[in-house]
């Protein structure tokens, strides 16, 4: 079977390649709904280090996506099915790291070709069925939203009980994901969003209390902290967390920085506090995600406002029009209704 896959050949340009899919192994599947990440973009605007575009240049991107089931060999999903595509490829099992830690494990859209495909073959355990009631266009960042499940689900098996007050610092999307489901994954705690855009903050309403970071509280007193910050902002973010956590407090890094992040060594040994790392997400978070979706009807319903632009795919020059926009957006996520 000929599938043509349209990858990033240098930054802003796109080429079309074609590659041959064996139908007799594993699981053919229509990409239907892609979302752009920023990590995406860094390709794209080439803001990578040119060593790292050279060494993964040509590359088909996007690793945020859903789509409908074309075919099955192992007869596991039914032709139509809507499903979840799980961009984590692990290429040995280990029983005490996750698949997403392992150096051995490939990604859609870093190390491996992406979601930017007429059709794409996985195994049946990289999917996963979504519900029918989901907004397509939210589930397309389905990837995103399972790494924040996962950030949660460590910090519940490392972080001491007292979680009377956990604070998200960040306006972003990924602090917007990670505050919605602290209120659902810990209901008795209070979440106290801490950003820099007023504006941005109003879109909270879920968050006991929003504060900006050149007015926090006097007197404010954490028990834990997400950092969804990343890039230049990480050192503030960082240091104003250890500034306000109570001891030994958990400190759980999501924010993705591309230089060395200075921290107060100082005040962590002072305060005892833990600080954790979380990067990607594996199935069981995928799985955890879609549940999550079942359970509290409401989570999707918050996630949609982070629906911004949505560009219709229908030819080769709608890709970089994609991205083009994607670029100027403020805040929220582009998705492309890939027809091509």
């Amino acid at each position: 079977m000929i599938n043509t896959v349209y990858r990033l050949c240098a930054p802003r340009r796109f080429e079309i390649a074609f590659s041959d899919l064996d139908v007799t192994q594993g699981v053919i599947v229509r990409p239907t709904h892609l979302s752009i990440c920023n990590a995406d973009q860094r390709y794209y605007q080439g803001t990578r280090d040119i060593k790292v575009l050279k060494e993964k240049l040509p590359m088909a991107l996007i690793h945020e996506g859903i789509g409908q089931v074309v075919y099955d060999s192992t007869d596991s999903f039914q032709p139509g099915d809507r499903v979840v595509m799980v961009p984590n490829i692990p290429c040995e099992e280990d029983e005490v790291i996750a698949e997403n830690y392992l150096r051995s494990s490939k990604f859609c859209g870093s190390s491996s070709d992406g979601f930017m495909q007429e059709y794409y073959q996985l195994t049946p355990d990289r999917l996963v069925k979504l519900p029918e009631s989901v907004d397509l266009d939210v589930a397309a960042f389905t990837e995103l939203v399972s790494v924040s499940v996962h950030a949660i689900t460590r910090f519940k098996s490392v972080a001491h009980n007292r979680r009377e007050i956990v604070g998200v610092w960040g306006d972003g999307n990924l602090a917007y994901i990670t505050s919605l489901l602290l209120k659902k994954m810990l209901p008795h705690s209070e979440i106290h969003v801490f950003g820099i855009n007023r504006e941005k903050l109003s879109d909270f309403s879920f968050a006991d209390g929003t504060h900006l970071t050149t007015d926090i509280p006097e007197g404010l007193a954490l028990d834990h902290a997400f950092e969804c910050v990343g890039g230049n902002g990480s050192p503030i973010a960082i240091e104003q967390i250890i500034g306000v956590i109570r001891p030994e407090g958990t400190i759980s890094i999501l924010g993705v920085s591309e230089y060395p992040v200075p921290i107060n060594t100082r005040m962590i040994l002072e305060k005892g506090l833990r600080l954790f790392g979380t990067s990607r997400s594996g199935r069981i978070d995928f799985q955890r995600t879609v549940e999550l979706y079942r359970e509290y009807p409401e989570i999707p319903i918050h996630l949609s406002r982070l629906v911004g632009n949505i560009v219709e795919i229908n030819k080769y020059a709608d890709i970089k029009e994609a991205f083009e926009v994607d670029i100027k957006k403020a805040f929220g996520k582009t998705i492309m209704h890939w027809n091509i």
